[in-house]
């Protein structure tokens, strides 16, 4: 019989699949009704007893990409584990290799979707839960990241990665055909005109093509600046998912390449994979060294076509010299817009007394702090900005 035509089992397995659906879609996966129905029917026609049957059954219904696997393992051996009443039938047979591995980046997150409460509250309390909520969000936009709780670190990475990123648009030397362009397509008009013989012609014309900016992020990952990096990898994470051409690169004693690291589609695993790839986390600052290298080794593969560099950083910089500003100056005329982002501008009285600032300062088209929600999506506007190149009036904290 096809698994259409069965009607979906009742009782405790289906809440247990219910129950487990709802964790998935809490975790991050798209898990809808009509995914749940296939979920049950397909447990009718399978050796329910066996652990394997049942895992590889309802992988096969609830993942669709890739990168949503290693979330399914990890929420299929807690939620079957925590479950009393399938414990006699699912304990029995191990596992697939898959989630018998180590626990992957995305396991706390998996954790904190299996313990939400369940939503079997009265309309007075959501509408209190609400109000709280909203609270809670004007309050987390002005709140120091440094200064954050755990839950309030997990609930402005999520805000973070719900926010729409802009596409600035910069004017390219290639062209398309455009309607209404004020270049003549000769190619394209005469092939048209074939088709009479000559007697017609459609004049076909061509136009600019407009592509979004390149941006060219370069992230501090010393220990002064330890209690920022994840969130700004979220975003990173969060700008390299939004847009094609995004490269970052982190720098403490030496530079590291993430680019590659940080495309992975969930964040969790890309954020593991740059503490992998990094062997200088939370140590030093060399700002100077750090930003020759890239200037040496990469500045000519990211920084054409109008990039955009967002150099995040305190400028504490231990040998501040005359290099560093050199380096500036290189950095700051191979791109379009150089906005350096500081966490100390989170501070009122902030003024430019170290070194190692007083040498960059002069070097950068902005200057803006980056410290709570509120400042970030201050960032977010900028970088829709077009404004020419090296447009030095903007050296000031914003507010």
């Amino acid at each position: 019989m096809p698994i259409n035509h069965l009607a979906p089992p009742t009782g405790q397995m289906a809440d247990n699949v219910i129950g487990f659906a709802r964790a998935l879609r809490a975790a991050g996966l798209p898990v809808g009704p009509g995914a749940v129905i296939d979920a049950l029917n397909a447990l009718q026609v399978i050796e329910i007893g066996h652990r394997a049957d049942v895992y590889t059954t309802l992988e096969a219904i609830f993942v669709k990409r890739h990168e949503h696997a290693l979330i399914f393992a990890q929420a299929f051996d807690l939620f079957f584990r925590a479950a009393e009443d399938w414990k006699h039938m699912l304990d029995s047979v191990p596992l697939p290799d898959q989630a018998k591995k180590k626990p992957a980046p995305a396991s706390r997150r998996v954790q904190e979707a299996l313990a939400q409460p369940s939503v079997s509250e009265t309309p007075q309390a959501q509408e209190q839960e609400l109000r709280l909520s909203v609270s809670d969000k004007e309050v987390l936009q002005k709140k120091d990241f440094a200064q954050m709780s755990a839950a309030e670190i997990a609930q402005v990475t999520r805000a973070i990665a719900q926010m729409r990123l802009p596409q600035a648009e910069l004017r390219t030397r290639r062209y398309q055909p455009d309607a209404r362009g004020l270049r003549l397509d000769m190619r394209r008009t005469l092939r048209a005109s074939l088709r009479t013989g000559g007697d017609i012609i459609d004049i076909h014309r061509l136009g600019l093509i407009d592509r979004p900016a390149p941006i060219v992020a370069l992230l501090d990952i010393s220990g002064s600046m330890s209690e920022y990096t994840r969130l700004f990898l979220h975003f990173l994470h969060a700008i390299t998912d939004a847009r094609k051409r995004v490269s970052v690169f982190l720098f403490g004693t030496r530079l590291t390449n993430v680019t590659r690291a940080l495309r992975a589609r969930d964040p969790d695993e890309a954020l593991a994979s740059c503490s992998s790839t990094v062997e200088d986390w939370a140590g030093g600052t060399r700002i100077s060294a750090s930003l020759h290298t890239f200037n040496k080794l990469w500045g000519r593969r990211v920084l054409g076509q109008g990039a955009i560099v967002l150099l995040i950083s305190d400028g504490l910089e231990r040998e501040a010299d005359d290099k560093l500003a050199f380096e500036m100056d290189r950095l700051h005329r191979s791109c379009r817009r150089l906005i350096w982002l500081n966490p100390l501008l989170r501070y009122g009285g902030f003024e430019a007394k170290a070194q190692g600032i007083k040498m960059m300062l002069p070097h950068v088209d902005e200057f803006r702090p980056v410290h709570n929600l509120s400042s970030i999506e201050g960032l977010i506007a900028a970088l829709l900005s077009t404004a020419p190149p090296h447009h030095r009036s903007a050296i000031r904290p914003a507010a």
